[in-house]
């Protein structure tokens, strides 16, 4: 294979995982793709070719996306990177999607190859003080393991003081946390179906 066939299939596969990536973004964010196309002022069926990876946005468009999803720019350059072997299946350290800042208490990392699936998965990290003070419901089932660290969370009226090693799980049921420690609190959490 030459190398302008492998340049082909190299941005062929990442118009494919950017594709992905927006459908499940929109998806999450229960948007239809004329109200998504509506919000980036853009037409449906451009949009349709960028979900199918067969049209690459441009950086303006890509921007747009991004700020009608609620996501960093940079949320969908991580494939760039990218082993070609491991697109897809394995997500190293160095390449996870970061959802935050430390500013605003927390920080989630994509620990998920990308937002297909069932469900997606997260390294959330709490930091010291940071709060979800009001109830949130949403229509998932959810998961988490305290790796470090302790969580306050407040499942329906239920409280519940987590620390390291602890784990728990929760099914359409609205919640909120804290946390109350002196150190950040770092938890895998997992989410079905994905919200991001």
């Amino acid at each position: 294979m030459g190398l302008a066939a492998e340049r082909s299939n190299a941005e062929q596969e990442s118009a494919e995982a950017l594709g992905l990536d927006v459908r499940g973004l929109r998806k999450s964010r229960g948007l239809t793709l004329s109200e998504l196309a509506l919000r980036i002022s853009r037409s449906v069926g451009f949009l349709s070719q960028v979900e199918r990876g067969l049209s690459s946005p441009s950086i303006d468009d890509l921007r747009a996306i991004a700020s009608a999803l609620d996501v960093p720019t940079s949320w969908f350059f991580a494939h760039e990177s990218q082993d070609e072997e491991e697109r897809g299946l394995v997500v190293r350290a160095h390449n996870r999607r970061a959802l935050g800042t430390a500013e605003s208490g927390i920080i989630e990392e994509l620990l998920s190859p990308d937002l297909g699936g069932t469900f997606e998965m997260f390294r959330s990290v709490f930091q010291p003080g940071a709060e979800m003070s009001k109830m949130i419901l949403r229509e998932t089932e959810e998961a988490g393991y305290v790796v470090s660290g302790e969580l306050d969370i407040w499942i329906e009226e239920k409280h519940f003081a987590l620390q390291a090693g602890d784990s728990f799980r929760f099914n359409h049921k609205p919640y909120r946390w804290k946390n109350s420690g002196s150190e950040p609190a770092i938890v895998v959490w997992v989410v079905s179906p994905p919200v991001y």
